[in-house]
């Protein structure tokens, strides 16, 4: 698989682009953060349509953004105050959120340009190395992150990552979806159903209060399918600190194997999204902050709702969480993650 340039860099760093395709799936990636910039699909007809909320060219995706389609580390989701502490050593982390470091910091893993260690037969293999002291973070770190496009219409995304030193880790994709059709206008229509009986409430700066609270009788419950507009002006004080959904789920099983966690639906196209993953958690957002100062690569604008992220993960700040699923990574020990992305219709 030959790749093409995508474009430069304001400081004239190219940028490549490769094209992964398989039965009726075709995922456009970038070098630059790992990003997913296109996955079309077809619709029940057999129309063929991107999906995936972008920008027209690369040096969009390296400004501070809303991190369309972009791999993210070291650690995705938020950090209370940007402080953790690890083998009694205190950790201060740039803060890019307010108070709190988001997806990783100033300069994440979706504003790096990541090596090509494989690419061929619908299989792409990125690498990067995190150096110690990077926004903050003890010690190197090594990743690789595959995307494979299969059968059944699957984009699989395999992680894996070695850190030469302890350090906390959490691992995502962060595409923005519109099963209609990027630049269509919102997705707050389509039916999403998640598989957790529980979610992580948050305070007022959007860290998790350390609660695990049941889904049942509340606006979080997508147990079984809901459409995403139909509960999100509910008056809930979750809702109100997310300016609607910008949660972390508990997802159901053990998470030995990747299981079915959540499933996206567009009425009126008939496309459909499959996640499956083997993380405990997933961050479903709704899109709030898109305000109409983005353009996507149809021209149109990107307003509250245009599209959806589904980032399969660990729970947001879960090292100062001890009742949390850990995410330390210590030396010779080896980080693996599956995520799959299956689309079909119905």
């Amino acid at each position: 698989m030959q790749p093409d340039l995508a474009g430069l860099l304001a400081d004239g760093t190219e940028v490549q682009r490769y094209v992964l395709e398989a039965e009726g799936l075709r995922a456009t990636i970038l070098t630059l953060g790992g990003v997913i910039a296109r996955l079309e699909v077809p619709d029940r007809q057999g129309r063929m349509a991107n999906v995936a909320l972008g920008f027209r060219t690369p040096a969009e995706y390296a400004e501070p953004g809303p991190y369309f389609g972009a791999l993210i580390g070291r650690y995705a989701n938020r950090i209370a105050r940007g402080r953790f502490t690890l083998d009694g050593r205190g950790h201060q982390l740039a803060t890019n959120n307010g108070p709190n470091s988001l997806h990783g910091g100033a300069q994440g893993f979706d504003k790096r340009i990541w090596s090509v260690a494989e690419a061929g037969a619908g299989r792409l293999e990125l690498a990067l190395e995190s150096r110690d002291g990077e926004e903050g973070y003890p010690g190197p770190l090594r990743v690789r992150v595959t995307y494979s496009a299969g059968a059944g219409r699957t984009l699989r995304i395999d992680y894996r990552a070695e850190a030469e030193a302890p350090t906390v880790l959490n691992l995502t994709n962060h595409s923005y979806w519109n099963l209609a059709g990027e630049g269509s206008g919102t997705a707050l229509d389509h039916e999403l159903q998640i598989m957790a009986d529980h979610f992580t409430p948050v305070d007022a700066t959007l860290i998790p209060t350390g609660e695990l609270r049941a889904v049942e009788g509340t606006p979080f419950d997508f147990r079984t399918p809901v459409p995403i507009g139909a509960r999100i002006r509910t008056e809930d004080p979750q809702l109100r600190i997310g300016q609607g959904y910008d949660h972390n789920w508990v997802l159901q099983g053990d998470g030995t194997e990747p299981r079915l966690c959540a499933r996206l639906r567009d009425p009126a196209s008939g496309r459909v999204l499959e996640v499956l993953t083997d993380q405990p958690g997933l961050q479903f957002y709704s899109g709030n902050l898109l305000d109409g100062t983005l353009v996507g690569p149809a021209g149109r604008l990107y307003r509250s709702g245009d599209g959806v992220a589904l980032e399969t993960q660990h729970f947001p700040d879960s090292p100062n969480q001890p009742g949390f699923p850990s995410t330390m990574l210590r030396p010779g020990e080896v980080f693996r993650s599956t995520t799959l992305l299956r689309f079909a219709t119905g």
